[in-house]
């Protein structure tokens, strides 16, 4: 499965080409071993060992050809050694064939098994398709792009979140963290996306729109009395953009502050002006959501991220910092190319800089998300864009 944004992509179950050639590989193995020793030690019996080792990885038919050239090669080196008879000889002749069916009986487990596991895998993707849809690339002149990286390969989405929506009041966006594993998680997650999708449409501002999800986190909270209490609370940044996208407001809850790229590669972390606790602590008591403006001129890339990129450690312990590593990573990969990097560029190349400073195994999910406001065009070009007009 490419590990991407929005629903990903189911992968396929089955061998790779070259490991389909391992048992021809056995068969050359024993016929040469034997050619090579002498009369009285015989390889043939490694023959039985291909149509074994061709189970998992070669259809039925290939099997039985895969049998039946291992009956063909033991003849034959039995015949060159003179020891063709019952025990040598037609024994092992059917040993080879009895080898061979339960190969095939095998294959067809594992065809079952595999069909079974696509299938689910298949609902898996729907399932988080559902969950987490995959944002629209643009809203407005906003380009957009997300990425999700889960900690474990065979899960698709886990506890992290990422939603944009296009709202009366501007582009609204929400990235968050469920504290939290497995099933409840994944239903804390619905729960966040439904109540966000909702609130953000209705709130006039991001103060209303926060206490729109603390109470549908609170209300959920008290359906799932007998559930953990902790996969409730969801760190979060909740951010808009007014229509004319000078400026961005950030409500942050205890997440990683996000990343403003400038046009000429600089990062800026959008710290929060007060410390807030996750959602979904009301209970505990009741906290001021200070909603912070920055302005967010032309060439501008918002980077929004969960703490799977934070956290993850190289080998001697070090966290991954981001503030540090973008301006180099962004700019060698934009060096010899005559545009900026794409939202989606910068998050493939941020995920590969995390992999490998993480030996490649993601130590937490990662949800990411990229908005970029191009620059403005130069006055030539929009004079010579169709359908525009200047000022004389």
């Amino acid at each position: 499965m490419r590990r991407g944004g929005g629903a990903g992509n189911v992968c396929s179950v089955g061998p790779q080409p070259r490991a389909q050639l391992i048992p021809v590989g056995v068969v050359a193995l024993a016929v040469l071993m034997d050619l090579v020793t002498p009369t009285e030690v015989t390889f043939a019996p490694l023959l039985l060992v291909a149509p074994v080792v061709a189970a998992p990885l070669l259809p039925p038919a290939l099997i039985a050809l895969v049998g039946l050239t291992a009956m063909t090669f033991h003849a034959f080196l039995t015949y060159l050694d003179g020891t063709f008879g019952w025990q040598s000889g037609l024994a092992s002749q059917l040993s080879i064939a009895a080898v061979t069916a339960l190969a095939i009986g095998i294959n067809r487990a594992f065809q079952l098994r595999d069909t079974k596991t696509l299938r689910a895998r298949e609902v898996a993707a729907v399932a988080q398709g559902a969950v987490l849809p995959t944002p629209p690339s643009s809203l407005g002149s906003l380009r957009i792009a997300a990425r999700y990286v889960p900690a474990e390969d065979e899960a698709l989405i886990g506890g992290d979140l990422y939603v944009v929506q296009d709202t009366p009041h501007g582009t609204r966006l929400m990235v968050g963290d469920v504290r939290g594993k497995g099933l409840g998680a994944v239903a804390a997650v619905s729960v966040d996306i439904g109540a966000f999708r909702y609130a953000a449409d209705e709130a006039p501002d991001l103060h209303h729109l926060v206490h729109s999800l603390e109470l549908a986190l609170l209300r959920e909270g008290e359906r799932r009395a007998n559930v953990d209490e902790q996969e409730g609370f969801t760190t979060a940044l909740i951010v808009e953009f007014p229509p004319d996208q000078d400026i961005v407001r950030v409500v942050n809850r205890g997440h990683p502050p996000p990343l403003l790229l400038g046009a000429r590669g600089t990062v800026t972390p959008l710290e929060p002006s007060e410390e807030a606790p996750p959602l979904g602590m009301t209970t505990l008591g009741t906290w001021a959501s200070p909603v912070d403006t920055f302005p967010f001129p032309p060439g501008s890339t918002l980077l929004c991220y969960t703490d799977g990129i934070t956290e993850a450690r190289d080998a001697t312990g070090s966290f991954y910092d981001p503030v540090d590593r973008l301006p180099r990573l962004v700019q060698h990969r934009a060096l010899g190319k005559a545009r900026p990097l794409t939202p989606e560029q910068i998050l493939d190349a941020l995920i590969h800089d995390v992999a490998r400073h993480s030996g490649g195994i993601p130590q937490d999910d990662q949800a990411l998300l990229a908005l970029h406001r191009p620059a403005a065009l130069p006055r030539e070009t929009r004079q010579e864009r169709p359908g525009t007009t200047t000022a004389p």
